[in-house]
């Protein structure tokens, strides 16, 4: 049987998601020496509250989200078929300027190291996204930023539930409002095929620590700044969701 392009489509995206790893899904190990896999052992007990392994490893997948989804908002902005996926472009841009805002606040506070590049397997999914055009273009990016929103999501509120931290839960309330919204406007582009998006998010594939780890900051680099972007005039705090179909 012949493959239509929306078919070839969902293979290209299966295939580019099944070389990496979803994005955030990793164990980042900046600032801190790492002698411990334990994620609630406790590195640091600062003036708000302990902070655990998984508490730290947190606020760098934040971090390196907005390295990396951020710049696929601008790309979606300029190459979005639709009206939808261009809407959700302007999400990725100032969900994750917002929350990039929060997590540059904090980590010097908790003795975090923030990296300023994303992985190289993030890196690869704005590559991926990048070369395409067209509606290739939203089926890719769409499904790609669908898998790993759906990744990190119940992250968000294992982190909410456990953590001692008052910056951590501040973040996790703001992250777990963001990424509700990036899912919810994803899923408004029509484009998103459910059934490989939660294949990929529960059989993750595995790859070298290298591929997905950030870098950390070269010394003296000047601290990577999302910039905010009022002029778009979004709200990511509180999700619309898409209409239901009619019944009768």
């Amino acid at each position: 049987m012949p493959i239509s392009r929306n078919m070839a489509g969902t293979v290209f995206v299966a295939g580019a998601l099944g070389l990496t790893l979803t994005a955030l899904a990793y164990p980042a190990m900046l600032g801190v020496q790492t002698t411990s896999s334990s994620p609630d052992r406790v590195i640091a007990n600062t003036r708000y509250g302990p902070l655990t392994e998984a508490d730290r490893d947190f606020v760098v997948k934040v971090r390196a989200a907005g390295l990396w989804e951020y710049p696929l908002g601008e790309i979606a902005l300029k190459k979005g078929a639709s009206p939808e996926m261009k809407e959700a472009g302007k999400h990725l841009i100032v969900g994750h300027a917002g929350l990039d805002a929060m997590c540059r606040k904090i980590a010097p506070e908790l003795g975090i190291t923030l990296p300023n590049q994303a992985s190289p397997q993030q890196q690869q999914f704005v590559a991926t996204s990048a070369a395409e055009n067209g509606k290739q273009f939203d089926i890719t990016a769409a499904n790609i930023m669908r898998v790993t929103h759906g990744q990190i999501f119940p992250v968000i509120a294992k982190i909410r539930g456990t953590t001692k931290n008052t910056l951590v839960r501040q973040l996790a309330d703001l992250a777990n409002d963001t990424v509700l919204d990036h899912i919810t406007v994803m899923e408004k582009t029509g484009v998103i095929n459910f059934d490989q998006v939660l294949f990929q998010e529960t059989t993750p594939p595995k790859l070298p620590k290298d591929q997905m780890t950030p870098p950390p900051p070269q010394a003296g680099e000047p601290m990577v700044v999302l910039t905010p972007r009022p002029d778009l005039n979004v709200n990511t705090a509180a999700p619309t969701p898409a209409p239901s179909p009619t019944v009768g």
